[in-house]
């Protein structure tokens, strides 16, 4: 009896002609594929909320009811006994943020314990990207604001990428880019995650506190035994995040790295060793539909209304060493420092390029990562405080930052986008005419 027909696996990555030599932003797993595939649709109608939410807000702040957005946006609400009579923007920043940065902690840990990143070959380029891509900008802004009236406070805010920000460009703009650019758009951005997380945690709190710090440890520790026996019950776990968020605010760290904290503890492989998804991803299905659809989009709207007064007052804001290190950070400074850092791995270790790509294409992913806005903004108002003249300046060097960088990405990735649709359609030519016997192929007398 024959043996039963074995299902197909399922396609990998491209084999490497080159053993031993890694192949820079190449396909992932089958599985990463498709799990990198789903986030990025998330993440691209998260995407378009926060452009509608920051859109609203910018027309709304120029408008002759800027007052009415302006009270809104600076109206108090909260027990003002447990220090918690916030601003309506200062409860989306350090509130709704929390949840953003939840899934962040999410996705860190899932990608560095079960993702493609848990291979250090793999790891390093994102890794050395997302270094050279915050360090440059950082250095660009220093270089704009040594001296006269510049001020360094502002350092790291040039250095974030909004990844909801950008993929959802590269939806509108993409159709047929290599999916290792996608993959790696988002790796990196979830590695500039961290390192933004580690800049609000270390340079961003003013005063601390470690009596509650320490107090915020027991909500954390209880959230952590909870989800390690994979406790899942809703009633459990929000009350104890919400308390371990209210004392690390009271610390004086910033509250978004309680999310952060929490999301770390999660568990991401299964407890029986099977494959499939753990708790890690299944809460990050859960939630990531609030932070993308709500908590992402509500910050903007509070975060971005800035009255520019014309253009004559949108000169004066560019006119500020402060706006123009943001604005030159990410349009030249995200470039240099992913490409840069991209050109050295290839060129002082076993790594090649991948042979779908050029560099043409990491240059125009690279443009794309300058778009800085969620994080970006944020820094802003810790550096400056909210509502300040030179956060007004921090909220123009930002957008007008991004629109630059989403412009210039748009070009080249455009481009891009039309050989690689050019080259699509010749393959499934070339495969349609595979299949026609070449009698009428060479159109000989008789055949049509």
């Amino acid at each position: 009896m024959p043996d039963a027909q074995q299902p197909t696996p399922p396609p990998g990555p491209t084999p490497d002609p080159a053993p031993g030599r890694q192949r820079l932003f190449a396909r992932g797993s089958f599985l990463e594929h498709s799990r990198v595939a789903e986030i990025l649709r998330a993440e691209t109608t998260g995407g378009m909320l926060l452009i509608a939410g920051a859109v609203v807000a910018i027309v709304w702040a120029n408008t002759p009811w800027a007052s009415v957005y302006e009270s809104i946006r600076d109206y108090s609400v909260g027990p003002s006994a447990l220090h918690l009579d916030l601003s309506l923007g200062t409860w989306a920043a350090d509130g709704l943020l929390a949840i953003f940065f939840f899934v962040a902690g999410l996705e860190l840990k899932r990608e560095f314990v079960a993702g493609d990143l848990r291979d250090p070959r793999r790891a390093a380029l994102p890794v050395a990207a997302a270094v050279g891509g915050m360090a440059v900008p950082a250095l660009v802004f220093v270089l704009w604001n040594l001296g006269g009236d510049g001020d360094l406070r502002g350092w790291a805010i040039p250095t974030a990428t909004d990844i909801a920000f950008a993929v959802a460009i590269l939806a509108v703009i993409s159709t047929h880019l290599p999916s290792g650019l996608r993959t790696f758009l988002l790796t990196l951005a979830v590695v500039d995650d961290l390192l933004a997380i580690t800049i609000i945690a270390i340079f961003y709190t003013s005063e601390l506190d470690l009596t509650f710090l320490a107090l915020a440890l027991v909500p954390i520790a209880a959230f952590a035994l909870l989800v390690q026996k994979r406790v899942w019950k809703g009633w459990l776990l929000i009350p104890l995040a919400v308390v371990a968020w209210a004392l690390v605010h009271e610390s004086g760290v910033h509250a978004t790295v309680a999310g952060v904290l929490l999301g770390f503890t999660v568990p991401v492989l299964r407890r029986d060793g099977q494959e499939g998804p753990g708790l890690a991803e299944h809460l990050e299905h859960l939630v990531r539909p609030i932070s993308a659809g709500v908590a992402v989009p509500v910050f903007a709207f509070f975060a971005a209304g800035v009255t520019v007064g014309g253009l004559s007052g949108l000169v004066d804001s560019l006119g500020d060493p402060v706006a123009l290190g943001i604005v030159t950070g990410l349009v030249v400074g995200k470039t240099v420092g992913i490409v840069g850092s991209t050109w050295l791995l290839s060129t002082f270790t076993r790594a090649d390029l991948d042979d779908d790509l050029t560099w043409v294409d990491v240059l125009g992913m690279s443009m794309l990562a300058g778009i800085g806005f969620t994080v970006s903004l944020l820094i802003g108002e810790l550096a400056f405080g909210q509502g300040s003249e030179r956060d007004d300046h921090v909220k123009v060097g930002v957008l007008v930052g991004s629109v630059i960088a989403t412009l210039l990405a748009t070009v080249v990735l455009r481009g891009r986008n039309r050989v690689y649709r050019r080259l699509c359609e010749e393959e499934a030519e070339d495969r349609d005419l595979d299949g026609i016997p070449d009698v009428f192929q060479r159109g000989e007398p008789g055949t049509r």
